[in-house]
């Protein structure tokens, strides 16, 4: 793995750390749309996290979440709950940003968070396992 491939990985899990802590104030001030949207943007940055790891990318998101299960969940480097997780993320993302008259509840967007805070704590954990070993801001 390259030093490029290093830079950009932690670059992601970076984003992903600061999307994270977005979500969280949208909830704790009750924009609860946008704590569901910004929970799916920090698993799916994480995701991206660990593509940067292969120098692999895409340019749809559903490409990048296919690649993801197809190669590391699939494969055991993750459990499939994260796959389950990551898919419910997405869903519900769609749901809140593009379905007319979509109420989202605190409770909903609280389960999104927690989904999310789960896919980066094992996103994190494997990233370490690859030998990129620089500091992480927050300990999800």
């Amino acid at each position: 793995m390259t030093e490029k491939q290093k830079n950009l990985c932690f670059y992601r899990i970076s984003q992903a750390e600061e999307t994270i802590g977005s979500a969280n104030l949208c909830l704790e001030n009750s924009f609860y749309k946008d704590a569901i949207n910004r929970s799916y943007y920090a698993a799916f940055y994480g995701v991206k996290a660990v593509l940067a790891l292969e120098n692999v990318d895409f340019k749809r998101h559903k490409d990048v979440i296919a690649y993801f299960n197809r190669n590391y969940v699939a494969t055991g480097y993750f459990q499939g709950s994260i796959g389950h997780l990551l898919a419910r993320l997405q869903k519900k993302r769609e749901t809140s940003d593009y379905d007319d008259f979509f109420i989202a509840s605190y409770k909903e967007a609280r389960e999104q968070l927690e989904a999310a805070e789960n896919i980066l704590r094992e996103i994190k954990k494997f990233i370490e396992s690859q030998g990129v070993s620089r500091f992480f801001q927050n300990n999800i």
